[in-house]
């Protein structure tokens, strides 16, 4: 399952790149990608909180799995400035990139046994 949610966000930072460089450039994000990052980060936070909660995963998963929550309370607040049509603040958008991938690098490193 963690496998599969390693895979998950790794689509996921892939739409979420689109949308970074929509910001960076000063343009509001399309709706469709942000909809769909935001669902397959959120199918990639259950698969992991359902093997955390399952007592199935080891290491720093459960570090991950609170990393990755941040990231989304971040993804959130950026939802909430597109909601309103503004594009979001690029630090804002920079930090939560930083915390996706920390999160991401942490969960990899821990299925894969690299940390």
């Amino acid at each position: 399952m963690l496998e599969i949610a390693v895979f998950v966000f790794a689509v996921g930072a892939l739409g979420g790149l689109v949308l970074a460089n929509s910001v960076l450039r000063g343009k509001l994000a399309p709706w469709s990608i942000s909809l769909i990052h935001a669902g397959v980060g959120a199918a990639g936070l259950i698969l992991v909180a359902l093997a955390v909660l399952g007592g199935s995963a080891s290491g720093l998963v459960p570090t991950a799995l609170i990393i990755l929550v941040v990231a989304a309370l971040g993804g959130f607040y950026l939802a909430s400035r597109h909601l309103k049509n503004e594009v979001a603040a690029k630090p804002v958008v920079l930090i939560h990139a930083l915390v996706a991938v920390t999160g991401f690098v942490v969960l990899a490193g821990s299925v894969y046994n690299l940390i």
